[in-house]
């Protein structure tokens, strides 16, 4: 069974932002597949259990805030017997242009406080990531002001076609595995 965390902070006051692109993806992918979302009682996470072409996966989303994401994922992994290498977290990263996306297998944290404490939470960065460019903050903003912001409209557009791309890399991860997601969606 696959386990596709899309990293985000949860209410309504964080809805839209850079840092919720996770949350986006793994809606989206709900969406597609008409899941219902629901909540764990468990764990501080909601989900939804899926079966297509890919296999059985699970779409998670951490209740809690980004820099505690591993402490919902980490025991969710674990009460499910989910291994590592059926992982994939999808997470903002403002070191890439609004619009790429980065697939890699496995990586240090970057400085993402998400990746930071799944990593933590995990004891190991050996797990997938599909990374969705954000963009960089100007110098005027503080990286927290930036992550926490909504996109301008020419952004919304490059992030909603990296969205698309983004969908389809998870959908490769599972099918056909990482290295061809990275031959045929970084970039």
């Amino acid at each position: 069974m696959w386990c596709v965390a899309g990293l985000g902070n949860p209410g309504r006051r964080y809805c839209g932002t850079r840092h919720n692109v996770g949350f986006e993806l793994v809606e989206a992918l709900a969406a597609r597949a008409g899941g219902r979302w629901r909540r764990s009682w468990r764990f501080p996470l909601d989900y939804v259990e899926l079966q297509d072409e890919g296999g059985r996966t699970a779409l998670v989303k951490p209740r809690n805030y980004m820099n505690r994401s591993g402490w919902a994922l980490a025991p969710y992994l674990k009460r499910k017997g989910l291994a590592l290498a059926d992982l994939i977290v999808i997470v903002d990263d403002i070191e890439l242009a609004c619009g790429r996306i980065r697939v890699r297998p496995r990586g240090s944290a970057g400085g993402h406080n998400g990746l930071k404490s799944i990593i933590a939470a995990l004891g190991t960065d050996d797990f997938k990531r599909v990374r969705v460019g954000v963009g960089g903050r100007s110098a005027d903003r503080s990286l927290v002001e930036h992550v926490l912001s909504r996109f301008a409209p020419a952004e919304r557009r490059a992030l909603d076609e990296a969205l698309d791309r983004a969908l389809a890399a998870v959908d490769c991860i599972r099918t056909r595995g990482v290295e061809q997601a990275m031959n045929e969606y970084n970039g």
